[in-house]
């Protein structure tokens, strides 16, 4: 992509200071004033998350109240998406249509998130957006680690008092965990689910394996069915690769780094409102946390078409044969691979007897549960203890994953 400046109303403030080295996804906290802030904000190091949503939300979770045991507190949940949609979005737009109005509408005087960097589409760029109009260039998914937390500090230098902030869960929680501290006078969480990072370069590596032309690929969208969504800009049609067929088994055994083979947080639980698209199946997924989560999305509600969320199929055995597949990679073995005649036929009956909606949901959130425990157990064991939070216990508990006497804390 030509390098060019930033437009007006979008500012790409300059970032000093590094990541740390371990366990960190680079939130942005150890690159701002006061490093030592991530002892507190790190969710690697002692998360906790019950204080924390007693903060944010007015009450913790509570495992027996419908879905919350896997997607935290709940107020509303839906499935939805924009119309009409947006031009360039991941999905319909929802997320920086949500921004956008929060701006137009003054509850906020900036929005903090990433944009495509100039040089490379794929890295996220940091960025403070003041002009709603400018939210578009926020628009669709990066791949690489963006220190957005640490903006807070040029945003509060430049005299914003009220913010919103967009970011994946492990920058959230660093970001809730220190808001007291911040000054703003109102901070608006819009968190998206993770799906498992890596570095812009590795990325580009995978991005190479699935296409001949690697740079023209302009999209790349993991879906509810089972596929994955290619476009590109050199005028080539869509194209769709089920997921039985992508080169997993090429890529290195640290493509997707620790970190994200041990989040304890796939559905960004601190969030006001979690946008994504798990429990969609084929629409976005929205779920509403808290009052102020309402009243984000309060502001678009008239340019949102929903529908009833689905729950078909049944999770167990999709789960059961990650938990098989995962505790051979934790242990140093090779994956069980199946055989290249039978993907074509599982490829054809995974989305249509394949979990979908809120099932599909709750097999992704068990999954990564299963590899937060079996990856720390093998890397970091002494970590397990202040790392796992009950929640995560509770969601593998099911597949027979139990704590053991040293590995468990009061939350």
């Amino acid at each position: 992509m030509p390098k060019d400046a930033p437009p007006s109303g979008l500012i790409a403030p300059k970032i000093a200071g590094a990541a740390r080295p371990g366990l960190c996804t680079d939130c942005g906290v150890s690159r701002m004033g006061d490093g030592r802030a991530c002892g507190i904000a790190c969710q690697f190091i002692k998360p906790n998350y019950p204080a924390i949503e007693q903060s944010a939300h007015g009450r913790t979770a509570n495992p027996d109240l419908g879905e919350e045991a896997f997607f935290g507190v709940t107020q509303t949940m839906m499935r939805a998406r924009l119309t009409p949609p947006a031009d360039g979005a991941q999905w319909t737009g929802i997320t920086t249509a949500l921004a956008a109005a929060l701006l137009r509408s003054g509850a906020v005087d900036a929005v903090l998130t990433v944009a495509p960097d100039p040089d490379d589409r794929w890295k996220p760029l940091p960025v403070i957006i003041t002009d709603p109009d400018q939210m578009a260039q926020a628009r669709g998914m990066r791949m690489g680690f963006g220190p957005t937390v640490a903006l807070v500090e040029p945003a509060a230098a430049a005299g914003h008092k009220r913010i919103a902030f967009i970011g994946i869960p492990c920058q959230v929680y660093a970001l809730r965990a220190l808001e007291a501290k911040l000054g703003f006078e109102r901070i608006y969480v819009i968190g998206t689910p993770c799906s498992d990072n890596t570095t812009t370069e590795r990325f580009h590596a995978f991005l190479a394996l699935l296409d001949e032309r690697p740079e023209t690929v302009s999209y790349l969208e993991f879906r509810a069915d089972y596929k994955v969504e290619l476009r590109f800009d050199d005028g080539r049609p869509t194209r769709v690769i089920p997921f039985l067929s992508l080169p997993i088994s090429k890529l290195p055994a640290d493509f997707f780094p620790m970190t994200c083979k041990t989040c304890v947080d796939y559905t960004n639980r601190l969030a006001d409102i979690t946008v994504g698209y798990m429990g969609g199946d084929g629409d976005q997924w929205l779920i509403v946390r808290n009052d102020r989560g309402a009243e984000i999305l309060a502001h678009i509600a008239d340019q949102l078409v929903s529908r009833p969320l689905t729950d078909k199929g049944k999770r167990d055995g999709a789960v059961k044969g990650f938990l098989a597949n995962t505790e051979r990679a934790a242990g140093g073995m090779p994956l069980r691979r199946m055989p290249d005649w039978a993907r074509p036929i599982v490829s054809f009956l995974q989305p249509r007897i394949g979990p979908r909606g809120l099932e599909f949901a709750r097999a992704r959130v068990e999954m990564k549960a299963i590899e937060t425990i079996l990856h720390l157990r093998r890397s970091h064991p002494a970590r397990i203890k202040n790392m796992v939070p009950g929640h995560v216990w509770r969601v593998a508990e099911r597949y027979g994953l139990i704590a053991r006497p040293d590995e468990t804390r009061d939350n």
